[in-house]
């Protein structure tokens, strides 16, 4: 099985800007994956400003949903030509999951241009093997969220756990399926905040994980900022680290490039420990 994208983030209008998502237990990463919940909250959005772009998204995950149908509410705090502020806030049986926040903006916006990004010295996707073709066969995947994705990852350990110690960095290059991009900006902007959110766990668990640590962390936050439209490539290169963790938390940075070397969003965000129940006292 594997989920769809544009169908498993579609919003429902129920009036007064109140909207209904079904999650999909094809995007399961211990419960339904924080990006992919919070590019519902993005669709929500944008079925409410049609006539702008997203330009930068932040959010706070405040439950774990279950799958099945969440409610969503988007409140207008700024409605301007130019530029619009929207709080979408999500909710599963009156519980609180998620309250996000949203800028869009219309799309003749102009200023200055530079750009001074740095490309990382990676192999392209058409250099690497696929995350199938380096595992076993009968590897089943982790969790049904990888059956959605094409992998190709910059470093491969055959073994894990590790024998030693690795860098706080995971940057694999990331193809959507069944479909791999979308015309619409705002579920195609949905690509970036799930890759965004996606390596905060495994680049921050790579220098403990030879040691098989009994912490999970879920995450506390998530801000995405779009910088140029992504949906003319497929595959995207998701480069995340998490370089300091400590006093009980680790903060991350993502950022999702083409493989022409453009930069298309950045962002990053704040996980906090928690001790698995087995390993207490």
């Amino acid at each position: 099985m594997m989920g769809e994208l544009g169908v498993d983030t579609s919003v429902r209008p129920r009036g007064d800007g109140r909207f209904e998502a079904t999650l999909s237990a094809d995007w399961e990463i211990w419960g339904p994956m924080g990006g992919y919940v919070a590019a519902c909250a993005l669709r929500a959005a944008g079925a409410s400003n049609v006539d702008h772009r997203p330009a930068a998204f932040s959010c706070h995950y405040l439950g774990v949903a279950r799958f099945g149908p969440v409610e969503l509410r988007v409140q207008t705090r700024k409605d301007g030509r130019r530029a619009a502020s929207q709080r979408v806030e999500v909710t599963q049986d009156e519980r609180p999951i998620l309250d996000a926040m949203v800028w869009s903006v219309s799309d003749d916006v102009d200023g200055l241009e530079h750009d001074e990004t740095v490309f990382p010295d990676v192999p392209g996707p058409d250099e690497l093997r696929t995350i199938r073709e380096l595992l076993p066969d009968d590897a089943p995947p982790p969790y049904p969220f990888w059956n959605n994705l094409e992998a190709k990852p910059i470093e491969f350990e055959s073994e894990w756990p590790p024998a030693e110690a690795l860098p706080a960095r995971w940057q694999q290059w990331l193809r959507f399926t069944p479909r791999a991009a979308f015309d619409d900006p705002w579920v195609d902007a949905g690509r970036s905040v799930i890759l965004v959110d996606l390596p905060s766990w495994p680049s921050a668990h790579r220098p403990h994980a030879w040691k098989q640590p009994p912490y999970v962390a879920p995450t506390l936050d998530l801000n995405v900022a779009f910088h140029r439209p992504a949906r003319e490539h497929e595959w995207l290169l998701c480069d995340g680290s998490a370089p300091l963790s400590t006093a009980g938390l680790f903060g991350w940075t993502a950022r999702v490039w083409s493989e022409d070397g453009h930069l298309h969003a950045s962002g990053g965000g704040q996980c906090l420990y928690r001790r698995l129940p087995s390993a207490t006292s």
